[in-house]
């Protein structure tokens, strides 16, 4: 977790340096600036009890796996949202090393077979006290492999799996019912490297060993316009329950690296994952038409969205119906050149609401927070509470955007246009950003309910302004002023900008 150390830079120091290096010549001005930079720092250092949109979903139980190495044991977070994992505390009862199972570990010889032998044989003891699978010290040439229920994938200090350079060891599976298709190509789409399907209690864990996905030869496929089927993720886990994933690195996924689909009660945190910032659609973590999801304590590098939230594609996911929610993501730092912190959408039409968003840091990015939705998706966008940021040099801290005209086949329907109501933003401070927001609502939909609190963007141009269409809610605290021109946008109270003469 070194590289999370080093990336973590002081907000606060920041600002210092701003203080110290005004940029006008004029005695007064830079007096008013000290002053007012003064008040936006005690105003972004205040943590607002009070105001909460929704209850926040909290279960701390105490229980942890005992297969997690005692480095990871750690007194839980009162507010960790890690009790959605219910798994249970026991040992399981059956515990076999990869090499049992003719594992070699020299980073050359393939173990598809030895990993799936060993799940195979695992898999008896689903229903008499589980089973675990120990990867030891080494490095395990692999292609995708199934993983069962009442079973735990550990992989000890040292160990490091590594994704196959053989597209034929990446079998080709049917599309998800949510998105009619495969995301990229027409048709199936490439397995994941690690598989679960209709599973309940699965722990991936370990002593921070890495699974690398080797996803360089998916990317030039991409970037070449060679691929013929939608590249495959690192780990993707459908229609499951109960799900534990943490104390382990990612590297290199072809495609977007944790998805968890139609799932519940899944936990990750704990977690590095990390990308070329250029490698395309390399997402850290997509939570799918899912329900009770905590992210919490990692650490992504990624080519695209941090996290990203969704629920199925156009009519795909509207006919199917399956939402996301009951979701947190909290204490999440990373950085994305091209994307965004988290996003929401844009396949957003299964619905997704109550979304908890707290306590991030985010640098070098596109954007902070996105909502992603256009005509043809419907669905609908509720209850999203984001709150305690810190940005750094990111590009635009929140934007709703629309118009990328990307529908899985002719049969979307123009008139299917999203609700989004409800989304609360409070204590945001985001430095040397570039761009004022952009809030872009839809015509013929409504985006309703878009409030601020104690918001404040440093080192915009004088002539940056928000960019708001088709949007209503209201501010207080927010500087610089928002929406101004916008119909139906409420101040309860003056902004700082409004009072900015009072400082001078």
């Amino acid at each position: 977790m070194s590289a999370k150390m080093d990336s973590e830079r002081s907000t606060y120091g920041a600002i210092a340096g701003t203080l110290v290096r005004p940029q006008t010549a004029s005695a007064s001005a830079s007096t008013a600036t000290v002053l007012l930079l003064f008040a936006f720092v005690a105003v972004a250092s205040l943590q607002i009890a009070t105001w909460k949109p929704f209850p926040r979903w909290t279960s701390v139980t105490g229980n942890r796996p005992p297969e997690v190495s005692e480095s990871a044991a750690a007194p839980e977070d009162p507010r960790s949202c890690g009790g959605f994992f219910e798994g249970g505390a026991a040992r399981r009862k059956a515990v076999k090393s990869i090499r049992e199972f003719g594992g070699v570990g020299d980073g050359k010889t393939s173990e598809t077979e030895a990993f799936r032998r060993a799940v195979r044989h695992l898999r008896r003891f689903g229903e008499s006290g589980g089973s675990q699978l120990n990867v030891p010290r080494g490095r395990w040439l692999t292609g995708s492999f199934n993983l069962t229920s009442n079973f735990t994938l550990f992989l000890e200090d040292g160990a490091v799996l590594l994704g196959s350079q053989d597209p034929e060891e990446w079998p080709i599976i049917e599309p998800l019912p949510s998105y009619g298709r495969g995301r990229e190509r027409l048709g199936g789409r490439h397995i994941s490297l690690i598989h679960g399907d209709g599973l309940t209690n699965v722990v991936i864990t370990g002593q921070n060993g890495t699974i690398d996905g080797q996803g360089k030869m998916w990317w030039e496929l991409w970037w070449n316009r060679t691929l013929n089927h939608t590249r495959g993720h690192l780990l993707e886990i459908m229609n499951s329950r109960n799900i534990l994933i943490s104390n382990l690195t990612f590297r290199n996924s072809p495609f977007w690296t944790i998805h968890p689909v139609y799932c519940s009660n899944v936990v990750i945190k704990n977690m590095t994952i990390l990308a070329p910032l250029n490698a395309p659609n390399t997402d850290g973590i997509d939570p799918d038409s899912s329900t009770n999801v905590c992210i919490e304590d990692c650490y992504i590098e990624s080519g695209d969205d941090l996290v990203a939230v969704k629920s199925g594609w156009d009519q795909y996911g509207i006919n199917m119906a399956h939402p996301s929610s009951n979701i947190i993501v909290r204490k999440v730092s990373g950085t994305t050149p091209t994307c965004s912190g988290v996003g929401i959408g844009s396949e957003m039409s299964g619905g997704i609401s109550n979304v908890t968003i707290e306590d991030m840091h985010i640098w070098d990015s596109a954007a902070g927070v996105r909502i992603k939705s256009d005509k043809g998706r419907g669905g609908y966008v509720a209850n999203i509470s984001i709150s305690n940021i810190k940005m750094e040099r990111v590009k635009i801290p929140i934007r709703f955007s629309r118009g990328s005209n990307d529908h899985p086949d002719n049969g979307w329907d123009p008139n299917a246009v999203p609700t989004v109501k409800g989304i609360f933003i409070s204590n945001v401070l985001s430095l040397n950003s570039t761009k004022a927001p952009e809030l872009k609502g839809i015509e013929g939909a409504s985006f309703e309910e878009i409030c601020f609190k104690n918001f404040t963007i440093l080192g915009l141009a004088q002539s940056a302004a928000w960019h708001c269409e088709l949007v209503s809610g209201y501010a207080n605290g927010v500087f610089p002023i928002p929406c101004p021109e916008q119909p139906g946008w409420l101040r309860a109270l003056l902004s700082m900008h409004e009072n900015e003469h009072d400082w001078s």
